[in-house]
C-alpha cells in the first residue's frame, strides 16, 4: 500500500512526487509537504462536529500534519501550512486509537485531512476491523480528491464529511491555488454519495451516525455569492434531501491580502445564506450561527479555533 507514495498522485495535485525517495541525502516530499513519515498533530475526542457525529462522547479525531489544499486562509494553519506535528509509527497511532475507543468510548474514528496519507489510513482502518473494531470510520476531507483515490478508500471508510469551499474557479484559484475546485470538488462529492448514499442519522432520524454524507461548506466574509451558488450547485445535484452543514467559524488567523478575509463574517452575511438554503428546501440542514461578540470583530470568540501548539488544542 504504501508504495502509492512513490510516484505520488494521492490528490488533484497529481505532484508526481517520490515521497518514498531522497534527493542529495534530503527526503522528498510531495505538495502537500509531507515525506511518507506519518505525522500527527493530535489525537483524542473532539466535541465541535455536527452532533450526529460528535454525540456525547466525541468524536475521535487524528488530526494528521500537512495538507494537500493548503488554503491562504486556513484555520488550522500550524498544521497545514507551519509543519507542526511529531513523527509517528503505524503501531503508535493504532495504539492511541485503540485506547480513545475503549477509555474515552468516541463514537468514531474521524481522519481530519487524511487524504495525502491515505496509504497509512487504509493500513490502521484494515488493522481496527481485523481486531474487532467496527467503529464507524470517518473522512474529514477538503472535497479536492481524486477519483481514483476515493476508489480505493471505498473500502476504508463509513462516512464521508467532505467540504464543498467555492463555487467561483478564480476565487477558488486565488485563496487556494486550484481554479478547478468547483469542478474536481463536485466530481468527487457525486463519487462520495454513490459509495455511502446520504448521512444516515438525518434519513432515519437518529441520533449518531454510522454511514454517508454530509457536505460542509464555511462562509467565507465578503464572498456571499460564492456561497449562494454553492449551495446552488449542491440542490441541483444532489436534491433537498443532502445533509449540509453551513459553518459561520471563520476567523482571520493570518493576515490576509485579501481585506474581506481580515475579518468574521456578519450576521447579515450569515443570514443571506441562509435565507437562500432555505429558499432552495434543504431539508437537513446544520447550522453554525455566527458568533460576533468580540469588540474588534477580527477574530471569532470561538471554541472551533485550535491551538496546536497546546495538549489539548480546542480547550
Amino acid at each position: 500500500m504504501l508504495e502509492l507514495y512513490k510516484k505520488c498522485n494521492l490528490c488533484p495535485r497529481l505532484c508526481g512526487s517520490d515521497r518514498l525517495g531522497k534527493e542529495d541525502g534530503i527526503e522528498k516530499k510531495g505538495f502537500c509537504g509531507e515525506t511518507h513519515k506519518l505525522r500527527v498533530a493530535y489525537v483524542g475526542p473532539h466535541f465541535g462536529e455536527e452532533p450526529p457525529i460528535t454525540g456525547k462522547t466525541g468524536s475521535g479525531t487524528v488530526f494528521f500534519s500537512g495538507c494537500s489544499l493548503r488554503c491562504s486562509y486556513c484555520q488550522n494553519y500550524q498544521i497545514s501550512h507551519g509543519g507542526l506535528g511529531k513523527e509517528t509509527s503505524l503501531a503508535g497511532l493504532y495504539q492511541k486509537l485503540e485506547d480513545i475507543i475503549l477509555k474515552d468510548n468516541v463514537h468514531n474514528i474521524n481522519f481530519v485531512t487524511p487524504d495525502h496519507y491515505f496509504p497509512h489510513v487504509f493500513l490502521i482502518v484494515s488493522q481496527l476491523r481485523a481486531n474487532g473494531f467496527e467503529i464507524p470510520v470517518v473522512y474529514n476531507l477538503s472535497g479536492y480528491q481524486t477519483i481514483e483515490s476515493l476508489r480505493i478508500a471505498d473500502d476504508h471508510c463509513d462516512i464521508y464529511l467532505p467540504d464543498f469551499k467555492y463555487s467561483d474557479s478564480s476565487l477558488a484559484g486565488s485563496l487556494s491555488g486550484c481554479p478547478d475546485y468547483p469542478k474536481t470538488a463536485l466530481e468527487a462529492i457525486v463519487e462520495m454519495v454513490r459509495q455511502k448514499g446520504f448521512l444516515d442519522a438525518c434519513l432515519a432520524g437518529a441520533d449518531i451516525a454510522t454511514k454517508g454524507v454530509l457536505v460542509r461548506h464555511l462562509i467565507l466574509p465578503g464572498k456571499i455569492e460564492n456561497s449562494v451558488n454553492a449551495l446552488t450547485s449542491l440542490f441541483l445535484e444532489f436534491g433537498p434531501e443532502l445533509p449540509v452543514s453551513l459553518m459561520s467559524q471563520y476567523s482571520p488567523v493570518l493576515k490576509q491580502k485579501d481585506q474581506d478575509l481580515n475579518r468574521v463574517i456578519s450576521e447579515e452575511e450569515f443570514n443571506m445564506v441562509y435565507s437562500h438554503a432555505m429558499d432552495l428546501g434543504f431539508e437537513n440542514l446544520f447550522l453554525q450561527f455566527p458568533d460576533n461578540s468580540s469588540a474588534s470583530g477580527q477574530k471569532a470568540c470561538s471554541g472551533f479555533l485550535p491551538d496546536f501548539s497546546q495538549e489539548r488544542p480546542f480547550g
